[in-house]
């Protein structure tokens, strides 16, 4: 078997279809197979990452040495750069999905009516889905494993930024996945750069079943806007982290520095924080984050409590800076809070410390986010941290799926009915 199809030719919407066919019929042979196989595919795809991991990171080199040409941002590099480390957890990351509870065909719930009809609602894969994103190579390995792991087949179109590093993991796993007797069009790279091809995915409904778009502000805002196709979006994270006054100090110095500067380049990064204006450590809180090398933008409260802090814009408040730069507003008690996270938060992850359990309770009911949290930091918020393996993306919506996307998020039901030969009066 062939590791790929030959590329069809013609205009975007030809070559779109033509590949979304074969994607189609892919999934077919992936249902006759059932889970074993996939899950053997999987996993001989996650040792394929491995073999392959020079010719992965050569390839990465490639795109770090175009991106640091290009002026790409220190975050935009940080999101691209693999080395050793991250591609073992790429690899651990496709593995780990192989030994996840297959979602297809598990019943949801089974029903008898009285007239003796035996209902249930069981999972089943979407199809085929259309993944758009940007400058992380790993979604490449991650999407792919997800889809398979639910049953899916996957059309990916990866950005300019990764185009070697997207290339390469994606060889290295159709060469897993043909090893394990799996067909190659059940993981298919869009072959070209062409940004036309992008509109052509998002218009092809009736044969791509769903798009995931992955990346900033203005893809996610085109894909919602042009898409014929249904969309589970992933908004920016402008996510919160509220100090309460009944916060712990050990714990708000902890949570706030690792929530902003773990890694600032992740959609789980806190952009904002609030602070209590009761709270008595507040001067101490914001001396830690500054000493630690992040730069902090404030209101006129905040900049009361350090030389060092910046005048806030309007703007600041709205912004995913994606770098170790952090937005602090004072707020007298948790109403304020909750009206400045409902005004600025884009319903993605905020989070709350807290000794007050009321409080806590309240902030966890009353925020209307795919993920809020009680004294831990916003940096949890990942489908691995969930126990979930690899993530396709948070959804920040509230239909289908919200939060962290795993393998269940990727499917859909369908009723079946058992009779015994009734017929409607």
């Amino acid at each position: 078997m062939s590791l790929s199809a030959p590329v069809p030719e013609g205009d975007p919407d030809s070559l779109i279809a033509a590949l979304a066919q074969a994607g189609r019929a892919a999934q077919a042979q992936l249902a006759q197979l059932g889970p074993e196989r996939r899950k053997a595919g999987l996993r001989a795809a996650a040792k394929a990452l491995v073999a392959g991991g020079s010719a992965i990171l050569e390839a990465n080199a490639k795109d770090m040495t175009a991106g640091e040409a290009r002026g790409l941002s220190a975050a935009m590099l940080d999101r691209l750069r693999l080395d050793p480390e991250r591609l073992g957890g790429i690899a651990e990351a496709v593995a780990a999905v192989a030994g996840l509870p297959d979602p297809v065909g598990q019943v949801i719930d089974r029903t008898e009516r009285p007239n003796g009809l035996v209902l249930s609602r069981v999972r089943v894969p979407i199809g085929l889905i259309g993944i758009i994103y940007e400058s992380r190579p790993n979604v490449t390995a991650d999407a792919a494993a997800l889809c398979l792991g639910s049953g899916n087949a996957a059309l990916l179109r990866g950005g300019s930024e990764a185009v070697h590093s997207n290339r390469a993991i994606h060889a290295a796993m159709v060469a897993g996945l043909v090893e394990a007797g799996l067909p190659a069009n059940a993981v298919q790279l869009v072959p070209s750069q062409d940004r036309a091809l992008v509109g052509s995915m998002l218009t092809a409904a009736g044969v791509i079943d769903m798009i995931v778009p992955r990346g900033g502000k203005s893809l996610v805002a085109r894909v919602q806007a042009d898409a014929r196709v249904p969309v589970l979006a992933h908004l920016d994270g402008i996510n919160h982290t509220y100090v309460h006054a009944a916060a712990d100090p050990a714990k708000a110095v902890a949570i706030a520095r690792n929530a902003k500067l773990r890694r600032t380049g992740v959609c789980g990064a806190m952009e904002t924080l609030l602070i209590d204006a009761r709270y008595p450590e507040s001067a101490g809180l914001v001396a830690a984050l500054l000493d630690a090398g992040c730069e902090l933008r404030g209101d006129a409260r905040a900049c009361a409590l350090d030389r060092r802090i910046l005048p806030a814009t309007d703007q600041d408040w709205d912004t995913e800076y994606l770098d170790a730069i952090l937005s602090v507003a004072v707020v007298d008690g948790l109403d304020a809070a909750l009206a400045h996270i409902a005004r600025h938060g884009s319903h993605h992850t905020d989070a709350i410390v807290t000794e007050d359990q009321a409080v806590a309770e309240r902030f966890l009911a009353e925020v209307d986010s795919a993920i809020v949290m009680h004294n831990a930091s916003s940096q949890f918020a990942d489908g691995g941290e969930f126990g979930l393996g690899a993530e396709i993306g948070i959804a920040t919506g509230r239909l289908h799926a919200r939060g962290p996307v795993a393998l269940e998020g990727l499917t859909t039901y369908k009723w079946l009915v058992r009779g015994t030969g009734q017929v409607r009066p």
